[in-house]
């Protein structure tokens, strides 16, 4: 075996693989080992946590007895199967001219380690395996090719060794000196080399035999990597194969699914099933919104969708209730307990250990827990600890303090009021305020009334351009701007879109529709009902899957026209998770939510797997393009596994779990009439409503100096703490009786300085 150097070091720029997922799959043990596959073959493998990619693939080359060589996964003719829908152990059969290659993949449940059982067939038929290390997203990792097939860089290190061994074996540079390379050159193995230092590297192995197995496994040091690759194969499969399998079988039989038709029956089991995948053993609770990379096959990135977003994690997390599992879903409160930040938000996503990846604030995913731990209440598995409590306590003062008005919307793009973000927030604190007492909790009531009874001030717009056809009055928007960029007569920038900019009042989607799912609103407000008629008619596309939704008219998170993957701009395609939104509608207003799940368990990969965007538009068959099909964005995504679930539920009892028992005793369906109306620089508002409260409030100590109609009796009121970060100067409504205005300006107490600029409400 040659110990040369490879040559043409550091070869070209890594990326992953497709998200085209057929299957996720992880042992319910000890073992700290999750996977991915894609096109029949092997893609990420992801160790010792699911944010934590340490391969982009492991393929296969057959060579047949002429002589010609196929890579399977590009030839990708081959089915795929599993045992059950809940037993993610994935056999793989590619067929081809003068060969047949059998493949099942194996999570061992008590080591780091893949498992890969093979079996060839064809005369003169020959295997090499090509394994593609990119450890700790890392551009410079090492390859040794020798007795086993190795890759190490600081801290990390992986060895696949095949039980009957390797007749021959090399390392090089992806792009220069790599197995594929020298079979796209040379038309057959010629290279050799021992070593790749630093680089983008690649391996193979021509397999000593036609049949055995294949051990990966993974460790902090090569010695650890290696040992634990020979230890696997010493082990018996079977008998690992039936660890692995009990496993899976004795999680399901606590599965609780609601009744449905086999086939709905078996999307909602495998649902389970990829949520269950999704969660880390490592770091206990946390739920990545995706083992895959959106487009992973055209760039690197370091994130990719194996992150924790904090509301896809509860998304899932209430999808385990829903069926039964509430220790998980328990697990997963615990965790976000512990991703706090000291001012109650959660980072816009992290990874599994906690660590920030972007620096957005959404308060939607400040509010998502307070739900969770609501639900865990009402579900019977949850006692008041003191972790929870300020949790939950910290969580709702930073709404309080931060409200109504977000950083950022659902799909992390704009700032400003939206219909979703504010029907979490206001649920959140209605079952927070059972964490205060006395005037604390009065006032987190108050705050969730005025902003409930003022959310179509900010979303919903009358005699609005897109409702002119239907004869609409008004329809509710995607959000609207804060006040200081419009509010609701302002401008949107879409992004991922060439000059985006839009009035907010002609930009639509569906988060209205979680206030009849919050139970904020009845689904037979005219309002609700008016704007459903909207969307239906500008957002939703029928397919061959069947309908779908796209988040917002002019949306650009997608591929481009001609199927390039998405690069910063694009088009956006449709999201069968948004179908799961409309079908709760449906099944909430007496429609039937059939059509919603047929679609959605319709809109899947190979492996049923639910994506997270499909394609609208006609076939590109040289991309893997079919109208109704995966796109090439994440796949699985976790949140619409998810919305399966819940659909399922919510069809059966006839009540989403969002939806909280506090919330609905309150509103029942309705807006309120709060006693009191607050307001805020950056909430404020033109008139009060006769016989209303006032409180004016901001979050640093302030002077208010005030008359009334015209400045008439001015005087001063310093403004109090209200044990919760604001400061409130409180004008009850007597007070304001027999005026017809309110005109104050603010004096800084910290600055000792005037803000200059005066303030007028019009008291009805």
């Amino acid at each position: 075996m040659s110990v040369d150097e490879a040559p043409g070091r550091p070869g070209i720029v890594a990326t992953w693989s497709s998200s085209d997922k057929d299957m996720v799959t992880t042992s319910l043990g000890m073992a700290r080992i999750w996977a991915t596959l894609g096109h029949g073959i092997l893609n990420e493998v992801y160790w010792p946590s699911t944010g934590r990619p340490q391969i982009r693939d492991l393929g296969f080359i057959v060579v047949d007895g002429h002589g010609t060589w196929t890579e399977v996964k590009r030839a990708e003719n081959y089915l795929f199967s599993m045992p059950k829908p809940y037993v993610p152990l994935s056999q793989v059969v590619h067929e081809g001219p003068g060969y047949r290659l059998v493949l099942e993949v194996l999570p061992h449940p008590l080591r780091d380690t893949l498992l890969i059982k093979y079996a060839l067939s064809g005369e003169g038929a020959r295997l090499y395996a090509l394994l593609a290390p990119h450890l700790d997203d890392a551009q410079d990792n090492t390859a040794e090719a020798g007795e086993d097939l190795a890759a190490h860089r600081p801290g990390t290190a992986l060895c696949l060794r095949a039980d009957k061994g390797f007749s021959r074996t090399s390392a090089g540079f992806v792009g220069a000196s790599d197995g594929w390379t020298d079979f796209s050159r040379n038309g057959s193995m010629q290279w050799t080399y021992g070593r790749a230092e630093g680089g983008n590297v690649g391996l193979m192995g021509e397999l000593a035999s036609n049949s055995g197995f294949l051990a990966l496994g993974f460790a902090e040091t090569p010695e650890g990597a290696r040992t634990l690759s020979r230890s696997s194969l010493a082990d018996d499969y079977d008998e690992t194969r039936a660890i692995f399998v009990k496993g899976w079988e004795d999680w399901a039989t606590r599965l609780k699914l609601p009744y449905a038709a086999p086939e709905l029956t078996e999307a909602a089991e495998r649902s389970a099933m990829v949520i269950k995948v999704h969660r880390d053993r490592t770091f206990a609770g946390a739920v990545v919104a995706s083992l895959s990379v959106p487009w992973g096959s055209s760039h690197d990135d370091a994130g990719g969708y194996h992150l924790v977003w904090t509301r896809d994690t509860v998304e899932a997390a209430l999808a385990l209730i829903c069926v039964g599992q509430f220790e998980d879903a328990g697990r997963t409160l615990d965790y976000l307990i512990g991703t706090q930040a000291a001012d109650g938000s959660w980072a816009q996503n992290y990874y599994p250990d906690g660590r920030g990846y972007w620096s957005g604030r959404q308060l939607d995913e400040v509010a998502l827990p307070v739900i969770l731990a609501a639900k865990l209440g009402a579900v019977g598995h949850l006692t008041h600890s003191q972790p929870e409590e300020d949790m939950v306590r910290k969580a709702v003062r930073f709404i309080a303090c931060n409200g109504p008005m977000s950083d950022q919307d659902r799909w992390e793009e704009n700032s400003g009021a939206s219909p979703f973000t504010l029907a979490a927030m206001i649920c959140a604190l209605v079952a927070g305020a059972a964490y205060f007492s006395g005037a604390e909790r009065d006032y987190v009531l108050s705050l969730a009334d005025c902003w409930n009874e003022r959310i179509e001030d900010w979303t919903y717009v009358q005699n609005g351009d897109l409702g002119r056809e239907l004869g609409l009055d008004g329809y509710y928007i995607r959000l609207s701007p804060r006040a200081a960029d419009g509010g609701i007569d302002g401008i949107v920038s879409r992004r991922n879109v060439l000059h985006g900019e839009i009035p907010a009042r002609n930009l639509i989607g569906l988060e209205f529709l979680t206030l009849v799912r919050m139970g904020l609103r009845s689904p037979d407000d005219p309002r609700i009902v008016g704007t459903v008629r909207l969307i239906d008619r500008v957002l939703r596309a029928e397919t061959p899957s069947g309908p779908a939704y796209y988040r917002y008219n002019g949306d650009g998170y997608g591929e481009h026209a001609d199927g390039r993957p998405f690069d910063g701009t694009g088009i956006g395609r449709l999201w069968p998770l948004l179908s799961g939104e409309r079908g709760h509608y449906a099944a909430l207003s007496g429609e039937d939510p059939g059509p919603y799940l047929d679609a959605m368990i319709r809109m899947v990969g190979r492996g049923g797997l639910i994506p997270e965007q499909v394609w609208d538009s006609d076939p590109i068959a040289e991309r893997g393009l079919w109208p109704g099909k995966p796109s090439g964005s994440a796949m699985p995504l976790v949140w619409a596994h998810g919305e399966l679930i819940k659909l399922l539920t919510t069809r059966a009892t006839g009540t989403p779990v969002e939806r909280l028992l506090d919330v609905k005793d309150r509103y029942h369906g309705q807006p309120p009439r709060a006693a009191v109306w607050h307001w805020r620089i950056g909430s404020p508002f033109a008139a009060l409503p006769a016989g209303r409260g006032l409180i004016v409030e901001a979050a640093t100590p302030f002077r208010l100096h005030f008359g009334f109609d015209g400045w008439q009796g001015p005087a001063d009121l310093t403004a109090e703490p209200n044990g919760l970060g604001m400061f409130l100067v409180r004008f009850d409504a007597p007070m304001l009786a027999g005026h017809s205005r309110l005109d104050f300006t603010f004096y800084d107490v910290a600055a000792e300085r005037w803000s200059g600029v005066d303030h007028a409400i019009a008291l009805g």
